[in-house]
């Protein structure tokens, strides 16, 4: 009997144990990251709590009718933004305000600016009616307007470089048109050197310089004096239109030589620039300066530029410097007239050096009676 109790009470025992397995349930579920095949288990240990929180704790508050309230969706609601400004739904409903896109800009291409058909230069009608002379000219006159950039500041240099130029040609009774090729040859830049040695706003070479009196040598160089180029020009585009007969062959000959036009007119039987077949450089010589007459003549309808924004005239004076010792730096000389090296150098392009040798000399100078300063307004290129 004995031992039949104790087998009783072992098989009760057993599925008591069993019993109180199967009711406990997980207190959580596996956390991410878990192996599949395990449970996690509640932890019963003495640091549990199972009951309720303590007294230190902060008990959740219910809320108030305000924070219950929906937001106002309806379509005829709108919140207040800004002028300019659009308010649109966003994906949790709340109202987000976004700038309005204009969609009305257009486009601006090269195209919508065209060739007149109508062109005169030096008093000469440009023939547009021949196929490849309108060819010619419109491709120079959109490469000027490609390169946007470098066209605006060659129309503001005009500002400064013309005025003496045209004065002279005035003076002489050449074509005002003239003055259109300081800007094929050097863009009015006074210190401009080509890979054919030739210097200044007119590009002089030296053989050329020397047949029109403009002095060269290693500490001066006339050839990029404005004024005393310009009349060397003058000088030789007279002799050249009177010996070819019309502008555009002097303007050719200016460019390649009149011996050298002179013999390919002779080889070709012509009399006609525009019927002359010449090297690339010289058949677009002549155009390049019809181009450039239409664009810069113009500056407000092609670059957007009005005349004020051009560069104003520098406001200078002429001044006689005596040099007495073997050599004196422009810097001193510059220091006795209020000004500094940069810019006497600037203002005397012609100046090679920054010493001059001993001698008398007319250099440009600021004025000296300008009021606060005579160059703060130049934007210098």
């Amino acid at each position: 009997m004995e031992t039949l109790r104790r087998v009783m009470l072992l098989i009760i025992g057993g599925m008591l144990g069993l019993l109180l397995t199967v009711s406990v349930p997980s207190a959580q579920a596996p956390s991410e990251g878990a192996d599949p095949g395990t449970t996690a288990t509640e932890d019963l240990s003495d640091g549990a709590r199972l009951g309720p929180p303590e007294d230190d704790t902060v008990p959740l508050q219910e809320p108030d009718e305000e924070s219950m309230t929906e937001p106002d969706l309806r379509t005829d609601s709108k919140p207040d933004v800004a002028d300019g400004l659009t308010a649109e739904p966003t994906m949790n409903g709340r109202m987000a305000t976004v700038p309005e896109v204009d969609r009305q800009s257009t486009r601006h291409f090269l195209s919508s600016f065209k060739l007149p058909d109508q062109l005169e230069f030096a008093g000469q009608k440009v023939p547009l009616d021949k196929w490849h002379v309108r060819e010619r000219i419109e491709y120079e006159f959109y490469q000027f307007l490609a390169a946007e950039g470098e066209s605006i500041i060659i129309a503001k240099r005009t500002g400064r470089c013309f005025p003496p130029v045209e004065r002279k040609l005035a003076a002489a009774g050449l074509p005002d048109d003239l003055k259109y090729m300081l800007l094929v040859e050097s863009k009015c830049v006074a210190a401009a050197f080509s890979r054919a040695r030739a210097s200044g706003p007119w590009q002089f070479v030296r053989s050329t310089a020397k047949r029109f009196k403009l002095k060269s040598n290693r500490w001066r160089d006339e050839r990029r004096n404005l004024e005393r180029s310009t009349d060397a020009a003058i000088k030789y585009l007279r002799h050249l239109k009177e010996v070819m007969g019309d502008w555009s062959l002097a303007m050719a000959a200016y460019n390649a030589g009149e011996t050298k036009i002179r013999k390919k007119l002779k080889a070709q039987k012509v009399n006609d620039y525009w019927k002359l077949h010449h090297v690339r450089e010289t058949m677009r010589y002549v155009p390049r300066m019809i181009a450039a007459k239409e664009i810069f003549s113009q500056p407000e309808k092609y670059l957007g530029l009005t005349t004020d924004e051009l560069y104003a005239p520098l406001e200078t004076e002429s001044v006689t410097v005596r040099i007495k010792k073997r050599k004196q730096h422009l810097a001193l000389i510059a220091e006795r007239y209020g000004t500094y090296f940069l810019e006497l150098k600037r203002l005397n392009p012609e100046l090679r050096r920054a010493y001059l040798p001993r001698g008398t000399y007319q250099l440009k100078v600021p004025k000296q009676d300008c009021p606060h300063g005579c160059f703060q307004q130049d934007h210098a290129p």
